[in-house]
């Protein structure tokens, strides 16, 4: 016999046909060639036998032995009837229904959490890379909007510091113009019903005058603001952090560019607005009646449908002029790009988180107007009834609410079109290949990524 290791020789264990800890089970006594028993060492003409070659007196009857089961034993193959990969019962995956699968507790082929079958357990993609505030894939309405305020989260001190700074910068030159330049009294010229056209006209041109100047500071601070905040969300997508000056230092180049973009959007919906209503003031003009202001009013309408149709088209050219370093007219081309066959999507993206922002904006700034209105001038009628003189004291108080407003708003405006852009590119130019890259992944299962939802 061969004694290799995990094998003993028949005859060398203990009467139960083993020897402590062998694996071998002990052979039958039928086996052929050793039918006769061995002679009692008692009986006359016995010969002595040697331990190895001598049987246990206790055997099982012929055709009813079996092989017992040691610590170390695989357990017997299950029945049969129990089809392919079942387990006996109480084996551990195994159930009702049969046995998940091959190689898997309770699943398909090697894949656990599978439903039976060969391959039932399969899960799909994996994941993809998710290195910053967004998964780099195609992005839905919803991961854009969080992208947006995870960006304020995971780096709210250059957030925040970019967008109170320039809320501040912006809003102390607006209540300094209004209270010590521009004139407030057009107010009252315009709502006394007794008088002269020329007053009103005169009212009515500085109106225009102090309203262009608050916009046109307001411009220069979102422009800023825009600026820099675009930097910062196109870094959080790679999960790279960007202090304030280096936001500054890589958005400069770009600033005078992006002012330039946003005034040339500006008068574009301004000259579409009153070319649309020309035809109607021309009639009013020569002819006057109703006709000639339900001509204007439908001009105006009218010019307003293409204007928007316009705006959303160009409404990518600003992050793309930032991150692209594109001069005006090719960060105008590309933006229609990667907005044409996606016109509703990112109108409706954008609308709503226009909305978002406006609502935001007015929870804080109405009740600080209310206040101010309260501590100072005619209290809250005149305020509601538009009247009244603007004292340093609500000019201060209200400016408080919009600085706390704006710090809010400029994060969501501008992290959305950011993200907006980065998620046109990822389905129409695989730009998630190159971001994966940039982020310093091997691929979008690297370890460190979590799933996107």
């Amino acid at each position: 016999m061969n004694d290799t290791p995990g094998w003993a020789s028949p005859g060398s264990a203990p009467s139960d046909g083993r020897e402590p800890g062998a694996s071998g089970p002990a052979e039958p006594a039928d086996r052929p060639g050793h039918d006769r028993p061995a002679p009692d060492a008692d009986q006359p003409g016995a010969e002595p036998t040697s331990p190895g070659t001598k049987w246990s007196k206790e055997q099982p009857p012929p055709g009813q032995w079996s092989a017992p089961t040691g610590p170390r034993q695989a357990p017997p193959p299950p029945p049969p009837n129990q089809g392919w990969g079942t387990p006996p019962p109480g084996h551990p995956g195994g159930g009702p229904g049969g046995y998940g699968g091959y190689g898997g507790q309770g699943g398909g082929y090697g894949a656990p959490g599978g439903h039976g079958g060969w391959g039932g357990g399969w899960g799909g993609p994996p994941p993809a890379a998710k290195p910053g505030v967004i998964p780099l894939r195609p992005l839905g309405v919803g991961e854009i909007l969080d992208g947006a305020v995870s960006t304020m989260r995971a780096y709210w001190r250059t957030v925040l510091g970019i967008s109170l700074t320039v809320a501040i910068f912006t809003e102390i030159i607006v209540v300094l113009l209004q209270g010590l330049v521009l004139d407030d009294t057009s107010s009252d010229v315009l709502s006394d019903p007794d008088a002269t056209l020329s007053e009103l006209g005169d009212a009515l041109t500085d109106t225009t005058i102090n309203s262009g100047v608050i916009f046109l500071i307001s411009l220069i601070g979102t422009v800023l603001a825009t600026a820099l905040l675009t930097t910062v969300t196109s870094r959080a997508v790679l999960g790279k952090a960007v202090t304030i000056g280096e936001a500054w230092r890589d958005a400069r180049p770009q600033v005078a560019k992006l002012f330039g973009l946003i005034v040339l959007l500006l008068l574009i919906v301004a000259g579409l607005l009153m070319a649309g209503m020309v035809p109607g003031l021309l009639v009013t003009a020569t002819a006057g009646g109703e006709a000639g202001v339900a001509l204007t009013a439908l001009g105006f309408m009218a010019g307003g449908v293409v204007a928007v149709w316009l705006m959303v088209r160009f409404s990518l050219a600003s992050p793309a002029l930032m991150l692209e370093k594109q001069g005006i007219k090719k960060a105008m081309s590309r933006s229609t790009k990667l907005v044409r066959g996606s016109w509703w999507r990112v109108f409706g993206i954008q609308l709503l988180a226009t909305v978002i922002a406006n609502v935001v904006a007015s929870i804080i700034v109405i009740p600080f107007a209310f206040l101010a209105a309260a501590l100072d001038g005619d209290g809250v009628s005149g305020l509601l009834d538009g009247g009244g003189d603007l004292g340093w004291t609500f000019l201060v108080i209200s400016g408080i609410g919009s600085v706390i407003g704006s710090m809010i708003t400029f994060p969501i405006t501008a992290g959305v079109t950011v993200l907006l852009y980065i998620d046109q590119r990822i389905r129409r130019e695989a730009l998630d290949l190159e971001l994966v890259r940039a982020a310093g992944l091997h691929g979008s299962g690297s370890p460190g990524t979590t799933p996107g939802s």
